[in-house]
């Protein structure tokens, strides 16, 4: 199994998108959720930072600048999708990759707090 590291990069452009208001609150991330070749056409115009800053976790083994180096997206390289942050969550904690897990958990907490969804 890969390990990962958080990428702090990704958690810091997620907190911006949050304070500026880049979010979509109600989605379904099995349609929204970037594919290979969007991934693929987003990097082919954008620079390899701008790609990464959209994963929450680098991979460990991984080269700099492949795609391979960076996982646990949350957004669409447009937009935060909270339905992202939650997907990250999940499969960080099935997998047992806790600070990936818990940064997710910290900024679905933000973006809740933010949006006023907080109980």
């Amino acid at each position: 199994m890969a390990s990962y590291a958080v990428n702090r990069a990704g958690v810091e452009h997620a907190r911006r998108l949050i304070e500026s208001k880049q979010y979509v609150l109600d989605s379904n991330w099995g349609e929204v959720q970037p594919s290979a070749a969007d991934g693929t056409a987003y990097v082919e115009s954008h620079s390899w930072e701008e790609y990464a800053a959209w994963h929450l976790g680098l991979t460990e083994d991984a080269r700099e600048q492949t795609k391979a180096r960076y996982a646990f997206v949350y957004g669409d390289f447009r937009r935060l999708h909270r339905s992202g942050l939650i997907a990250v969550h999940y499969r960080a904690a099935e997998w047992r990759h806790k600070a990936i897990e818990l940064a997710a958990h910290e900024l679905l907490q933000e973006l809740d707090a933010k949006t006023g969804l907080t109980a």
